[in-house]
């Protein structure tokens, strides 16, 4: 009996024969550590913004874009506005980056041509992404008569050439201040899907099967609906990294076209167009043509950067992002 008493008055134990912390706040004792798991986007994230490159492509670029948007608002002349006091005026005074021949502002031609060189690049590397997800991915599920046809129709584009198609039917419905613009995208993006079409057909192709998809399946879910919910979700690492590639090869086609005159068309212009008109000039008048120039090298840098820093932030087996 006088053992259990000494027990009972014990203070070192409560009525559970559980032993408290006396120190200890009120409710910390119940606490456990947080053990959740990080989510996948969370992981990406966190590598991504170990990569000093990535973050500083990230950066660039953003303030590439900040500057297309928000340069024209403050700048004394528009890219359309003809200076008659000044002509091949060299960098300085009124005009930071000179004038062209035509006496329009070099500054300002070179921030309305990145601009509509970012437009571009973005518009086809969207509209290319979701065409050769679409594509490829149904070829992959449906299978059947659908892949036959598919693959097809790509082996059909990889032949044609590009860039005479694309000069042909610019050179006859490209014309206009912003025709030129929408033809372009919506030709560069039609005639540049078919590569990520059949990559992305050969990574659905290793998915489809898989215990998700045949329970979806099984429980009625329409064959749209489990490409759209299930199937490009999981390969969502290689369109977003494509997407971001195909923005660099879009605005290096367009900048092409329209060196040679096939791209954007006048009144409108884009760094290709002025790279066209400065290079003829470029040992007597250099500014014409190194404004433009040193604006596209950096773009596409930036974006080359972040292109890098997202694939190596995708790829669990990239060291560069260091461990999760």
């Amino acid at each position: 009996m006088a053992m259990n008493s000494g027990l009972g008055t014990d203070p070192a134990l409560n009525s559970g024969g559980l032993q408290q912390n006396p120190a200890a706040p009120e409710g910390e004792a119940d606490e456990q550590p947080d053990t959740r798991r990080l989510s996948r986007g969370r992981i990406v994230l966190r590598r991504f913004r170990r990569n000093r490159t990535a973050v500083v492509g990230l950066i660039g670029y953003l303030l590439l874009v900040l500057v297309a948007l928000g340069a024209p608002l403050v700048l004394p002349y528009g890219y359309r506005e003809v200076d008659q006091t000044a002509f091949l005026q060299p960098p300085g005074g009124d005009h930071l980056l000179g004038t062209t021949q035509a006496g329009r502002d070099v500054l300002a031609l070179t921030v309305e041509g990145l601009r509509k060189s970012m437009m571009i690049g973005l518009g086809v590397a969207l509209l290319q992404t979701v065409i050769a997800a679409t594509v490829g991915a149904f070829a992959a599920y449906f299978s059947g008569w659908f892949e036959r046809v598919a693959l097809w129709v790509i082996d059909l584009l990889l032949v044609v050439p590009n860039v005479l198609v694309i000069a042909i039917i610019m050179t006859t419905w490209g014309s206009g201040s912003s025709g030129s613009v929408l033809t372009l995208i919506i030709l560069l993006s039609v005639l540049g899907w078919m590569l990520s079409a059949r990559v992305v057909r050969s990574m659905t192709l290793g998915v489809k099967n898989l215990e998700y998809v045949t329970a979806a399946r099984y429980m009625g879910v329409s064959g749209p609906r489990i490409v759209f919910r299930h199937l490009l979700p999981n390969i969502s690492s290689l369109l977003i990294i494509d997407a971001t590639l195909a923005v660099a090869a879009a605005v290096l086609g367009e900048t092409t076209l329209s060196f040679f005159g096939f791209g954007v068309q006048a009144p409108e212009t884009s760094l290709g167009t002025l790279m066209s008109e400065g290079q003829r000039m470029a040992a007597t008048y250099p500014w014409i043509f190194l404004a433009p120039a040193t604006a596209l090298t950096l773009m596409l840098v930036f974006i080359n950067f972040v292109g890098d820093g997202l694939r190596d932030a995708l790829d669990p087996s990239s060291k560069s992002g260091g461990q999760a």
